[in-house]
């Protein structure tokens, strides 16, 4: 039962992406694509699983310990931080937190963790901003 509610709530989630992402206006200066793709894609592929989930549910899904489910919650709190602290500190800054903490509730040592932490929010900068030219957040430090 708990899988069919985890897919219905997928499924609305999805619904609810797919609307959000159809609101967003476009300017008359952007690319073929548009800003729109991206979210339809993604809540495409959550639309797809969601109906997955529910339509062919677990016998029985076995649920993570309590301990296992505070890190969840605890990755979640992260990344909601994540996305109010991008305008603030930037992308860099805040790229390489967030990911260096989720490397490390992975099971990286703490210095693994800081470097993928680094080197993933340095790469993506890299590809994105320096050799794509799309915008990210600037930080204090201008990048």
């Amino acid at each position: 039962m708990s899988d069919r509610i985890f897919g219905v709530f997928g499924l609305l989630l999805a619904i609810g992406f797919a609307f959000a992402a159809f609101a967003i206006e476009e300017s008359f200066l952007s690319d073929a694509v548009g800003p729109k793709a991206f979210p339809l894609i993604v809540a495409a592929v959550l639309g797809v699983s969601s109906l997955v989930i529910a339509m062919r549910p677990d016998a029985e899904p076995a649920w993570p310990a309590l301990g296992r489910l505070v890190e969840i919650g605890a990755a979640v709190v992260v990344m909601v931080l994540y996305a109010l602290m991008l305008p603030v500190i930037g992308f860099v800054l805040a790229t390489a937190i967030a990911a260096a903490y989720l490397s490390w509730r992975l099971g990286s040592s703490v210095i693994a963790a800081i470097a993928t932490g680094v080197g993933t929010s340095i790469g993506i900068y890299v590809i994105f901003h320096l050799v794509l030219g799309l915008s990210l957040a600037r930080g204090p430090l201008g990048f």
